[in-house]
């Protein structure tokens, strides 16, 4: 099959093709008249590159699974090396995931600093001669 219609079917366009092949992950084979030509075991390489990019795999990430299913291998997770890459991006994942929840802790205490803060404002207004409560929205006080 020529480069359009590899693109069309992997849901992807000519230029990303030809990236992957100048990274050495589709192979560059030419047809007699010189044209690129693809057939269906190129179609899952680039299937397995497109399921992991959607994933957040980076694309040199995706190596090792294309290097296996080249390999002859039924699925492009089944060798050490698409292995070891699951496992980093799992480590990858949890330090995220832990920076993500300090972040949320640290905003959810900001949020319930504000909210005693605006408590207190709001029982100083009942107060005669209290603090009247304002909120400054958009640059105008309401």
């Amino acid at each position: 099959m020529r480069i359009g219609e590899l693109a069309e079917r992997a849901g992807t366009t000519t230029r990303a093709l030809r990236y992957y092949e100048s990274r050495g992950l589709l192979p560059a084979r030419r047809d007699a008249q010189g044209h690129r030509s693809y057939d269906e075991r190129d179609l899952r390489l680039l299937r397995q590159i497109r399921t992991l990019r959607d994933f957040g795999f980076e694309l040199e990430e995706t190596r090792p699974f294309v290097e296996c299913l080249r390999a002859g291998h039924p699925e492009g997770d089944s060798c050490p090396a698409s292995l070891a890459v699951y496992r980093r991006k799992l480590d990858q994942l949890d330090a995220l995931i832990g920076e993500l929840r300090a972040v949320r802790e640290q905003v959810g205490a900001q949020l319930g600093r504000a909210e005693q803060a605006r408590e207190a404002l709001a029982a100083d207004a009942e107060v005669p001669g209290g603090p009247e409560p304002r909120c400054e929205l958009g640059g105008q006080q309401r």
